[in-house]
């Protein structure tokens, strides 16, 4: 009867931690920019979500609704701002062509240089597509809060530090990983 009371008497095991769900890192990430190159991902560990609010952001155990919702806010100025400015180089490009042709390049009788018109024209052009490929960058952070996968890292799922996320708030990476560093590209 002492066994009995004994076993009775054992505490139940603690609560394990929060429940983990194998969704996979790449989650919002078109252009496969982590991991192996295809944009997939080996499955990882992410914390299940804990909620999802009425505006649509899905908050996690690393990262709550506030957090969030400032980042959220921080990436639609940002987008707003890149595509003005993207907008606004490709007009710049178009208009150096309708100002003069492009196959007539004037050599300068000092300095024996071109016409600095195609070199500015590629100059806008490549720096409108940094523009839209940071735009695409946002768009997927921008998923991946509705998602519950913002802030986790794309190559090994774990949190990326908020100080990074404040900085930069497309980040996917740790800045580890981003170096070469531990889950570094393959």
């Amino acid at each position: 009867m002492a066994a009995t009371k004994k076993s009775a008497a054992k505490k139940a095991p603690a609560a394990s931690a929060p429940a983990k769900t194998s969704r996979t890192a790449a989650s919002g990430d078109p252009g496969g920019s982590a991991g192996n190159g295809t944009g997939d991902t080996a499955d990882q560990d992410i914390p299940a979500p804990r909620g999802t609010t009425k505006e649509g952001i899905t908050y996690t155990k690393d990262f709550d609704v506030k957090f969030l919702k400032v980042q959220h806010d921080m990436l639609i100025t940002e987008r707003k701002a890149l595509l003005g400015q993207a907008n606004r180089l490709e007009d710049e490009a178009n208009s150096l062509i309708e100002d003069g042709e492009m196959g007539d390049v004037q050599f300068d009788d000092e300095s024996g240089e071109g016409d600095t018109m195609v070199v500015e024209r590629e100059r806008d052009l490549a720096l409108s597509a940094q523009a839209r490929q940071t735009i695409a960058d946002i768009d997927a952070a921008i998923e991946r809060i509705a998602n519950g996968t913002y802030g986790y890292s794309l190559v090994s799922g774990r949190p990326i530090p908020r100080e990074r996320l404040e900085a930069i708030p497309w980040a996917t990476v740790l800045v580890e990983e981003k170096v070469g560093g531990i889950g570094g590209r393959r």
